[in-house]
């Protein structure tokens, strides 16, 4: 598998990606990723200053997925934040590309390319039944919030996690 930035090219597929995540893991649709107007205009979303989105493409040859893009992640201004501080967004996986390590690479990635961009800090906001998600995000150093921070709109995400970057 390999890790690139998004491409113009892309907005199809990730937004495929994520919204199959949704239906086949059976999470709620409403105040989350699931419902972002921004889900069908990634690559445009992220074609910001100290904004940026990666995806995984599989490349195992007798991969029935092969060539195609099988998760992704990025990193944000928080939203509704004046504060210095991204938030990790749109993590997610097929299952078919689940528990090979890819996950916490691209995690490293997003998180040295936030430090990258000057960023302080790094938030997330995730399900409660993500547990595997929350172990990665503890691994790499994220912490519980009480709160959540900034105003994501994802209302329907109550576990909210910060990593300090400098």
């Amino acid at each position: 598998m390999i890790i690139r930035e998004i491409q113009s090219d892309d907005n199809e597929q990730i937004a495929a990606v994520i919204r199959q995540v949704f239906i086949s893991d059976d999470y709620p649709k409403t105040g989350t990723a699931f419902a972002d107007v921004q889900l069908d205009f990634m690559f445009e979303n992220y074609n910001t200053s100290r904004a940026i989105y990666f995806v995984v493409v599989d490349t195992e040859i007798n991969s029935a997925f092969y060539g195609k893009i099988i998760g992704g992640a990025g990193v944000n201004q928080l939203d509704n934040s004046k504060e210095n501080i991204c938030e990790l967004q749109k993590m997610y996986f097929l299952k078919e590309a689940r528990g090979k390590g890819i996950g916490y690479q691209l995690i490293l990635k997003c998180i040295e390319q936030a430090k990258i961009f000057g960023y302080e800090q790094c938030y997330l906001e995730t399900l409660p039944q993500m547990e595997v998600a929350q172990n990665l995000y503890k691994k790499v150093g994220f912490e519980y919030l009480n709160e959540p921070l900034g105003g994501t709109g994802h209302t329907s995400c109550p576990v909210w996690m910060l990593k300090r970057l400098v």
